[in-house]
């Protein structure tokens, strides 16, 4: 998360914190709102909150560094006898957060990022052929699937901070392999990508 150090919107300085929220949804809206809130009553509110992991990716291979144009929650909702319905559709809630355009483009060209697309929130990741193509005919524009970035954004837009998702690939969404999972050189990835990012988030959260 990032924010101005005088707590002022328009600042020279900017302070990027790294957060450690847990796993999952519950836990990374908890971890969010908990580190958003202490911010804001010591005075020096965060002015911006990224989602920044390791996830599965629908085509994009293991290394790859996709960032987020929406944050959607895959699995909230209701199971009927005619299919899933989105919490939307039972007439209260929301199911997506989108960041803002401009920071989605300059995040994605300062990492290079193999795609820019929606994320899914999962409660429970994916580990079967059908799941994933169910998530894919639900979800066409989805490239990864991850366990919290959903829960930062819901923690973000409750205290009016604007979200951004980046995600590096560890796996590819589907039958569940552990044998082909990439997590070190997707953290490697990551760990490239966070240096990259951060003029971006510095400049974009002093403005």
């Amino acid at each position: 998360m990032a924010r101005g150090l005088s707590g002022h919107p328009a600042v020279d300085v900017v302070a990027v914190d790294v957060v450690a929220v847990g796993v999952g949804p519950a836990a990374a809206a908890a971890g969010t709102a908990t580190a958003l809130t202490t911010a804001a009553l010591a005075g020096r509110p965060y002015a911006l909150a990224v989602s920044a992991g390791i996830g599965g990716g629908f085509t994009a291979p293991p290394g790859a560094l996709l960032v987020a144009d929406a944050i959607t929650v895959a699995d909230l909702g209701a199971e009927t006898p005619e299919g899933f319905l989105p919490v939307t559709e039972l007439g209260f809630g929301t199911v997506t957060h989108r960041p803002p355009a401009s920071l989605v483009r300059e995040l994605a060209a300062a990492v290079s990022a193999t795609a820019v697309g929606t994320v899914l929130t999962v409660s429970t990741v994916t580990g079967t052929a059908d799941r994933a193509a169910l998530l894919v005919r639900r979800h066409p524009d989805a490239v990864a699937e991850a366990m919290e970035g959903f829960g930062v954004a819901e923690a973000a837009a409750a205290h009016g901070v604007p979200v951004a998702e980046i995600r590096a690939v560890s796996n590819a969404v589907g039958p569940r392999d552990r044998a082909a999972w990439r997590i070190g050189d997707a953290l490697a990835a990551l760990a490239e990508a966070s240096g990259k990012a951060a003029p971006v988030l510095t400049r974009w959260s002093s403005t």
